[in-house]
């Protein structure tokens, strides 16, 4: 299995010509990384600068999607736009967005969206707080189950979850989290895949991990907590860096 590296933009860059020439050195430095898929997610006004660039080691994202499919929904955009522009996969349930008032029902809603138009969501989940009797397990729990509800086992298979704990991401990320306790939460998303489908299923999911990704402690979280790809935020619109990255997974 391939790994898998989705670089989060976020509200960056701020002009056309700097996420040309973002897309153009991401695109130079995935030349020569092998058995990984890079999967480019930018703000939703530069997708269409990804037609100039080929590689077939990228995948383009987007950062999110409406609930609705069309219609009088000023400032959304459908699942049926993003294909049309060659998205295949897109983020839903980010910690950032879930902070703006996402909720467990409206990523469900995005999710079965994206299914409907074969586009591959990346869900993300995560506490804000880890604390010591283990009641955030609880609530990532909560997170996977109604964010799956109505989606079947067949679908689940294209699904990618991404452990992001709140605490570990953005400018105010209190640290990273461990190989160790991704590890721990790996098998703990495991477990709930297999109680709401079957361990066949659970097993065969992709898992991979965001919040705080960077070229020191890429390798720990690949070679040594078992992580399927990373979620590379900050340091994915830093070409040196996100080259670093890369290149620790060679």
């Amino acid at each position: 299995m391939n790994r898998i590296v989705v670089a989060n933009w976020k509200m960056n860059p701020q002009s056309q010509k700097e996420a040309e020439v973002l897309f153009k050195e991401s695109y130079s430095l995935a030349k020569n990384i092998k058995n990984t898929k890079i999967i480019l997610c930018p703000p939703f006004p530069f997708l269409f600068v990804s037609k100039k660039f080929k590689n077939k080691n990228i995948s383009l994202g987007s950062q999110n999607v409406s609930t609705k499919t069309e219609g009088s929904y000023t400032g959304e955009v459908s699942p049926k736009m993003l294909k049309d522009m060659g998205v295949s996969y897109t983020i839903v349930g980010h910690g950032e967005s879930r902070r703006l008032g996402e909720t467990n029902e409206i990523i469900n809603q995005k999710i079965l969206n994206l299914l409907k138009y074969k586009l591959t969501p990346i869900l993300c989940v995560g506490e804000s707080v880890r604390d010591a009797n283990g009641s955030f397990l609880l609530l990532v729990e909560e997170q996977i189950k109604k964010s799956l509800i109505g989606v079947s086992g067949a679908q689940m298979k294209n699904i990618i979850v991404a452990y992001e704990p709140i605490w570990a991401i953005g400018k105010n990320a209190t640290r990273e989290a461990t190989k160790e306790e991704f590890m721990e939460m790996k098998i703990f998303i495991k477990k709930v895949v297999s109680d709401i489908y079957t361990p066949k299923i659970a097993h065969s999911i992709i898992i991979i991990y965001g919040g705080s990704v960077n070229p020191l402690n890429t390798r720990s979280f690949i070679q040594d907590g078992g992580a399927d790809g990373l979620l590379v935020g900050r340091d994915s619109i830093n070409p040196k860096k996100f080259g670093a990255v890369l290149s620790a997974l060679n």
